[in-house]
């Protein structure tokens, strides 16, 4: 049978240090087993991708279980971890710092934890940001405010400088907190260590809050977005339903994939409308976007609209595009458009609106994680932690089929993740909202 090594996570080398964890290798004793490193799991669990192997003859896509390993690259006793937040704010940051610097110190007894401010600019010296020295007492509390207690940046950095800073400050593991170009940025890190033949494990912990890192289930902070957004969305259908042909209109974050919004939607079952960045809608027509709306005022007398940030930007003129320091485009305030066009419509019809629109993001962004994405970066913390210590580098803790797994960064960077619009989830959001299908 042909083998597949497409998610093969890259090792510093022989882990050969007896784990200070008091674990278990036998099934059955009640105690927590060590993970193999041979304990994989099905990256596609369709029963399409089963039936294809076995025509093919071929080794399914497996992925390397997350957990801790019997066997350590790094004496604990003699290592130094440093922790890094790059990007946006996200509901989980302070979490997952909290819960890196609890595992390092507490389960492996890592004396030194570095906090590097104010993201990969707090790598290169001359910016003068200095290090955190980071330790139980000092994080203890982190996890009940938003933010991060690091600081953050966006932009480049020059990786053979951020380089030579890890290594004359003797750091052995780099635990970068970030989305795709903070993840981007630790993989280069990671190659000009595997150039300089440097034993430093760099690790990624996905952290976007529009959910679209690929192949995994869901990134921290996204749960939480939507959880916060609901009660504004409730508030948002108060102020539509106080006024006669009342509409309201909710921008949310999704620079690229809607699920904030659908999701949201979800969750709140009082919006008419979700429009993402995946589907094209027009604004005119008799199948138009305005006409519908028109139809549900007509119909019901108030509507909600929940639009995503990147939604709508092909209705804008054409012209020079914006980028922000992470290279990420620069959108048009798709809220504030629609609110125009929507007044000029209406404005010329019998029928009159009262239009409120709302922008709660940076409010969200900065909200403390709930239940779930405190428990959510809980795991990942501690996996991040016992991939590190047993030399694995390169990779990303995150769930996969509900399974937490190691991931090489460079499969989760190809692409941004997006809305299936065939899959059962838009459909759910249809379903919702009531909304067309399409509306071009």
């Amino acid at each position: 049978m042909n083998s597949n090594k497409d998610f093969d996570i890259a090792s510093l080398g022989s882990a050969s240090i007896a784990s200070p964890i008091q674990l278990s290798t036998t099934v059955g004793d009640m105690i927590f087993n060590f993970i193999a490193d041979g304990d994989n799991i099905l990256a596609d669990v369709s029963i399409k991708s089963f039936n294809s192997c076995i025509k093919n003859n071929s080794q399914p896509n497996c992925v390397e279980k997350a957990g801790p390993r019997e066997k350590l690259f790094f004496d604990p006793n003699n290592t130094t971890a440093a922790i890094v937040t790059c990007g946006g704010l996200c509901p989980g940051i302070n979490n997952v710092i909290r819960s890196l610097v609890m595992a390092l110190h507490y389960f492996y007894g890592v004396k030194r934890i570095i906090g590097i401010p104010y993201g990969y600019e707090g790598l290169i010296p001359r910016n003068g940001h200095g290090f955190k020295e980071l330790t139980p007492d000092k994080v203890k509390d982190i996890h009940e405010f938003g933010g991060t207690v690091l600081g953050s940046s966006r932009g480049n950095q020059s990786v053979s400088e951020m380089v030579d800073t890890l290594e004359s400050n003797k750091i052995d593991l780099l635990f970068a907190i970030g989305g795709d170009g903070t993840l981007k940025g630790v993989n280069a890190i990671g190659d000009e260590i595997k150039r300089r033949n440097l034993d430093i494990a760099t690790v990624g912990i996905p952290k976007t809050i529009d959910n679209d890192i690929d192949l995994i289930d869901k990134s921290f902070g996204f749960e939480t977005a939507f959880d916060v957004a609901t009660p504004i969305i409730r508030n948002a259908h108060n102020e539509a339903t106080g006024a006669y042909n009342g509409v309201s209109i909710v921008k949310l974050m999704g620079r690229d994939s809607g699920f904030i919004a659908a999701s949201a939607a979800i969750a709140m079952p009082v919006v008419n409308f979700v429009l993402v960045p995946e589907i094209n809608f027009s604004l005119y027509g008799a199948t138009g976007f305005l006409e519908a709306l028109k139809k549900r005022l007509e119909l019901k007398h108030h509507a909600v609209i929940v639009v995503a940030e990147g939604a709508g930007q092909h209705l804008f003129e054409t012209g020079d595009k914006v980028t922000d320091a992470s290279g990420n485009v620069k959108h048009k305030d798709i809220g504030l458009f629609l609110k125009e066009k929507i007044k000029e419509y209406f404005d010329a019809t019998s029928l009159k609106t009262t239009i409120k629109y709302i922008d709660p993001s940076y409010i969200i962004r900065s909200a403390p994680a709930n239940a779930n994405d405190s428990l959510f970066c809980n795991r990942l913390a501690y996996d991040a932690v016992h991939g590190a210590m047993a030399g694995k580098t390169k990779f990303v803790v995150g769930r996969l089929n509900n399974r937490f797994v190691y991931l090489p960064i460079s499969k989760v960077v190809n692409r941004r993740k997006k809305i299936d619009l065939e899959g059962q989830f838009w459909f759910a959001t249809l379903q919702s909202t009531g909304q067309p299908f399409t509306m071009t």
